[in-house]
């Protein structure tokens, strides 16, 4: 059986003026014959017999042809690849290079926000219903559980999906299931995007809760430092306090309120800033 997409041992069956005709090495008597070319071009430097086995990658080209070729490629069918796009097409999608002379198609249906050329993005590589092979920026089939992370580890994971309601979806370790929690979320991800987080959380599945944040004690560190510094900015202008609201906040500091109040209290507690009669903040004088 002739798996597209895959290496797989075949048989030079006879040669021809373009080059050397492949059947399956293991062909049931019932099964119809299928003869599949690998090109002259690939024969370069090689000499090779008839009956003679060879492992090749089955792929179709621009004629929807099935061809074999001895070439590696970046991903295999069911596999995770990061790929970068050298073209594109309005009406297809995106073509993306993966080691073949004929490049991968990124149809506009599986991308979850439009390719750049230039860019490469986590992909995994399908057969469409036609036997095609195409890319999908779709990956939540493609990845995998893992009990092998525990709280606190730091990992470094692919954007793959941004839903506004529930999360940044991360591909971690660009092969397991990982998510940044809407809570977690104090700055804009983009798909694409590869960062260093820390498991905050292991699920019973398998799947992973991350944060870009530190450990507490080091992220208080760092809020206290950000504030201070937005505090030497506006000076005497500064105007956040405990009745600050929660968006306010978080688009000035990118941090929870929560955390606001946390790193205000170390300030404190340090005697760097003062709390004035009116409620508000100031740097020690």
């Amino acid at each position: 059986m002739i798996k597209v997409g895959k290496r797989q041992s075949m048989r030079v069956d006879h040669f021809a003026g373009v080059g050397a005709y492949l059947v399956p090495v293991n062909i049931e008597e019932e099964e119809e014959r299928i003869e599949i070319l690998l090109p002259k071009n690939e024969l370069e430097e090689r000499e090779l017999e008839e009956g003679e086995e060879v492992e090749v990658l089955i792929y179709r080209d621009s004629e929807d042809r099935l061809i074999a070729t001895f070439r590696k490629t970046e991903a295999l069918v069911g596999t995770l690849a990061k790929l970068e796009v050298v073209d594109s097409n309005p009406r297809l999608g995106a073509f993306l290079d993966w080691g073949l002379t004929k490049d991968l198609l990124l149809p506009l249906s599986q991308q979850e926000v439009r390719a750049e050329i230039g860019k490469k993005y986590l992909v995994g590589i399908y057969e469409d219903s036609k036997g095609r092979l195409s890319a999908t920026m779709k990956i939540y089939n493609f990845l995998l559980p893992s009990h092998d992370f525990h709280k606190n580890d730091l990992v470094r994971g692919t954007v793959y999906r941004v839903n506004d309601e529930v999360g940044v979806f991360v591909a971690v370790e660009d092969r397991y299931f990982g998510l940044i929690p809407k809570s977690e979320c104090f700055e804009i991800f983009e798909v694409g995007e590869e960062l260093d987080l820390r498991v905050i959380r292991v699920r019973e599945d398998g799947k992973l809760d991350l944060s870009p944040r530190v450990i507490l004690s080091e992220q208080i560190s760092k809020d206290a430092e950000v504030i201070l510094q937005k505090m030497r900015i506006l000076k005497e202008h500064f105007r956040f306090n405990d009745n600050s609201s929660p968006e306010d906040i978080k688009d000035y500091f990118s941090m929870s309120k929560k955390a606001f109040k946390r790193a205000i209290g170390q300030l404190l507690k340090q005697g760097l800033i003062d709390k004035k009669q009116d409620g508000y903040f100031s740097l020690k004088k």
